[in-house]
């Protein structure tokens, strides 16, 4: 039986235009700009100055509190200028910038194609390597993986879940991962259950990937306590309270987190990149990332170093494939964000370059809500983006935003998605969620 969650969804154009696609890596560039803000929370720290020589996998970039991450060079070379830059959203943020000089890198790494099965050391010892590599989540939210492996001592991980969902329309990257490493994301999910001193894994993959699913299973097989489960087709499968509900019927309360109910959710991605990072010696430096769009011939899933020029990457698949406006949106149509600039270059969660025509994304006029309810009954969170975006509109009605539980959110867009009145609720519920989400930080931090 097909497992999904119970409360709201929808159902896109699912749009894998690039699922068959094998992986490529992606050829070296003569520059590199590397964000130390990728991963949720404090950017880093930069410990390199103009003029410093830098081999692939050497820290450039060092936490700078406890919710934040080390960051590695991608390449060899010069540092040119360490400066702020506009990243994916024209954010300024704090940039490393290497000339690429050869490829030669950190001698530790483990470069061969040997899979390494067997490993060793203490949960805290495993989550210090993977702290060491500056692992993130890879499915978008880029929290730190060695936070997540380590909960509060009042709280106690039985399952973990590896997300293979890839709901999201147009996005393959994990897909192809899934198919042509198997093996090294289960070894990186045992590695995973030890850190977290749990028995039981669960590996959630959407139906429209059945070799995804059939390489999995297979890899999965010669590991006790690691399952694979057949997922329902259904936005947003891959929201991490959505999954525990349909593997555990146990429901994230409001304003809790997702190990509240005993489970911790890492993407397929960030199970590989543990592999890497524990087996191979291998720290994030690189990802898999879809390049696509309808209106793209020339698609690819290419493995891109960190810090990557999105125009490098266009330019490969020979530019903008129509002429007048375009818009390029990192990671899908549904949660991904607009990109802003085009000389921004690829982070950790970077897992979609898609391009949509000015057809494609010309909203219709907005109408008056007619009160049909299809935003609430989409909803995965059981809110009613209605009455929140009305609210909204009152203007200066955050107490009543905040207990309509407007912070539970996840910013799915399947409100957006069925509205016939073509309202922005999205947009609308977004911009007032941060203003909420201030009120509650400032009030804690009393």
């Amino acid at each position: 039986m097909k497992k999904t969650f119970k409360i709201g969804g929808t159902h896109p154009k699912d749009s894998k235009l690039s699922s068959e696609i094998a992986i490529e890596s992606f050829p070296p560039v003569p520059r590199v700009c590397i964000s130390m803000a990728q991963h949720l929370g404090a950017p880093a720290t930069p410990i390199v100055a103009k003029g410093d020589k830098v081999v692939v996998g050497q820290v450039i970039g060092e936490p700078a509190g406890f919710i934040s991450g080390f960051v590695h060079s991608s390449v060899s070379g010069t540092v040119a200028d360490v400066l702020p830059m506009a990243d994916l959203a024209g954010n300024m943020v704090p940039h490393v910038v290497i000339d690429v000089e050869g490829d030669e890198w950190d001698p530790a790494i483990d470069r061969t194609d040997k899979i390494v099965t067997e490993s060793s050391g203490t949960p805290e010892q495993l989550i210090a390597k993977i702290k060491a590599a500056g692992i993130v989540g890879m499915g978008g939210a880029t929290f730190p993986t060695h936070v997540k492996l380590a909960p509060p001592k009042d709280k106690k991980a039985e399952y973990l879940i590896l997300n293979g969902a890839e709901c999201e329309p147009f996005v393959t990257a994990d897909d192809r991962i899934m198919r042509e490493k198997p093996v090294q994301i289960v070894i990186g999910a045992r590695i995973m259950m030890r850190a977290l001193s749990v028995e039981k894994c669960f590996i959630a993959i959407e139906e429209n990937k059945p070799a995804a699913i059939a390489a999995m299973t297979k890899a999965a097989g010669s590991y006790v306590g690691i399952e694979v489960l057949k997922m329902k087709k259904k936005y947003p499968q891959g929201g991490e309270k959505q999954l525990i509900d349909a593997i555990t019927s146990r429901q994230v309360p409001s304003g809790a987190l997702p190990i509240d109910t005993g489970c911790v959710v890492q993407n397929v991605a960030t199970a590989l990149a543990v592999y890497e990072a524990v087996q191979k010696n291998k720290p994030l430096f690189e990802r898999v990332m879809t390049v696509t769009g309808n209106c793209l011939q020339n698609r690819k899933n290419y493995k891109v170093r960190i810090g990557t020029p999105l125009k490098d990457i266009l330019a490969a698949v020979g530019g903008a494939p129509v002429e007048g406006n375009m818009k390029y949106i990192s990671g899908g149509p549904m949660m991904g964000k607009a990109i802003v600039n085009l000389d921004a270059t690829t982070q950790k969660g970077s897992s979609c370059l898609l391009m949509l025509t000015e057809e494609e994304t010309l909203r219709k006029p907005e109408s008056n809500c007619i009160r049909c309810g299809k935003c609430a009954e989409a909803c995965p969170m059981g809110l009613e983006p209605w009455l929140l975006n009305k609210l909204a509109r009152v203007g200066d009605r955050y107490d009543d935003l905040e207990q309509n539980n407007i912070a539970d959110c996840i910013e799915c867009g399947c409100c957006l998605y069925t509205c016939p009145a073509n309202i922005p609720l999205l947009d609308i519920i977004r911009v007032n969620k941060a203003e909420v989400m201030k009120i509650i930080r400032a009030r804690q931090a009393k």
